[in-house]
């Protein structure tokens, strides 16, 4: 550990309890394992939860770096390079530091109100005893557990919170699907304007700067600031142009869908992308009361019972501890999610009550159709399967990690359609944040496909008093 140019960072147990690929994460710093996370990756890596599948591919690539290494080699430093799991030329070079075990006794003092049995303190013990003995090298704690950072900083040891797994710097980037035009957008960029029709739809083509390109993305909303009511989907980008088709205005009466209208600007580009077979992923994101599920469950239903393009909805949801063994609830697997699924009943109750379904035995008619064509599934059992002519909607999308979110999003089949839905600012996850969720995760990698879209809704339609309490509470 001579070298002091190099940074030298103490992993925590959390960070490789949720991300394994870190090891490969700090370019050419060296990293510090010590024996204490060991000790704490074993304890966890028993079970089928995500954090444990985690722990168990930690242990893998460890054992993979150590293998056939003496002593003596490990006590120098494992070089982590050429064992990346990412590296396809065994000749080109990764340029990574070397992974470093604790071979030794190393020990701090700490304050006497601070008991050093427990895990994290043995931590910040060895973590200040590296710091003690390499005073020249920047000796830094990453932890994702935000008490053991307030803790390290107390007793003089920097710390970091593990930064690789952000999908942006700030939530307030993340892409919302819509931009609202200025007042002279039309006049700026309607010049040779082309417009004309397609199956009663409306297109038009407008010229734009080639700097301008960027500033698009396919499926983005364009929406008038003025009187005027444009509205309109980035259906093709190219070099100097992009061509817009106008939305279906699903507010009117008639274009209803199972008894439900858009009350908004906002619904209504989310009406347009879900009833749009050509869109194979849909992410709805807002505050509680904004119609996502009520949206998404209407737009289902239309399509699997009226217009069969589904042959099932699929209805999922994260429960907390996400992953963990539903097992102690009573009955099958759809009964031990039914608790879970409070806001699906919720919302089915309000379309059977729509008046288009008429007498009581219409509507129970209707809910026995209803349950057996929407089925409610648990995510631990995703794991493996390929639904095909599915309509899949994933609820509290927030609460999950990227890598299990990737999980799902794959299971789709042909002629599969999924949504997710969730609110970055209710995330009961421990560990992720409005910036490591793997809803922000998808919105932002998904922006630039053309069978996709996202829309962030912000204007509640719950109640007045729902309304009123989201802004004053």
């Amino acid at each position: 550990m001579s070298d002091t140019t190099k940074r030298l960072f103490i992993l925590d147990t959390n960070v490789l309890m949720h991300d394994p690929m870190a090891l490969f994460n700090f370019d050419e710093h060296d990293l510090f394992i010590p024996m204490t996370v060991l000790e704490e990756l074993d304890a966890g890596k028993k079970g089928v939860s995500e954090v444990a599948r985690n722990v168990r591919e930690t242990n893998r690539l460890m054992d993979k770096i150590i293998d056939s290494a003496d002593f003596e080699t490990i006590r120098k430093g494992l070089a982590l390079e050429n064992i990346h799991p990412h590296k396809k030329d065994e000749n080109a070079s990764l340029h990574l530091g070397k992974l470093f075990f604790e071979t030794e006794i190393l020990k701090a003092e700490l304050p006497t109100n601070i008991p050093s049995h427990k895990a994290d303190n043995q931590i910040l013990q060895t973590g200040l005893a590296l710091k003690a003995k390499f005073p020249e090298r920047n000796v830094t704690l990453v932890t994702k557990d935000i008490n053991m950072r307030i803790k390290a900083s107390a007793v003089g040891l920097h710390s970091e919170d593990y930064y690789n797994d952000r999908v942006l710097e700030d939530a307030d980037l993340l892409y919302t699907g819509y931009e609202v035009l200025p007042d002279d957008f039309f006049e700026t960029h309607g010049k040779d304007m082309k417009a004309w029709q397609e199956e009663a739809r409306s297109f038009y083509e407008l010229n734009i700067e080639s700097d301008q390109q960027h500033s698009y993305y396919p499926n983005q909303c364009l929406i008038s600031a003025n009187d005027s009511g444009f509205s309109a989907i980035v259906r093709k980008i190219e070099a100097h142009k992009i061509t817009l088709e106008t939305m279906r205005d699903y507010t009117v009466g008639k274009h209803n869908v199972w008894g439900i209208n858009a009350r908004n600007s906002e619904q209504n580009m989310v009406m347009n992308f879900l009833m749009d077979p050509d869109i194979d992923f849909v992410s709805l994101l807002g505050i509680a009361g904004t119609g996502k599920t009520l949206l998404a469950l209407a737009c289902g239903l239309e399509q699997t019972l009226d217009q069969g393009i589904y042959n099932e909805i699929i209805m999922t949801r994260a429960t907390i501890p996400v992953g963990e063994d539903i097992g102690f609830l009573p009955g099958t697997e759809e009964e031990k999610m039914t608790p879970w699924m409070g806001a699906l009943m919720d919302n089915l109750e309000v379309l059977t009550m729509s008046d288009d379904h008429g007498a009581d035995w219409e509507k129970q008619s209707t809910q026995e159709l209803l349950n057996k064509r929407i089925k409610i599934k648990s995510l631990n059992f995703m794991r493996g399967r390929t639904f095909m002519k599915k309509y899949i909607i994933i609820d509290e999308a927030q609460n999950l990690t990227p890598k299990q979110m990737k999980t799902l999003v794959t299971r789709a089949g042909a002629g599969t359609k999924i949504i997710c839905l969730g609110n970055i600012g209710q995330i009961d996850t421990p560990y992720l944040t409005e910036t490591t969720t793997g809803l922000t995760y998808v919105v932002d990698r998904f922006k630039n496909w053309e069978h996709s879209a996202h829309i962030t809704l912000k204007q509640g339609e719950r109640s007045r008093l729902a309304e009123f309490a989201s802004e004053a509470l």
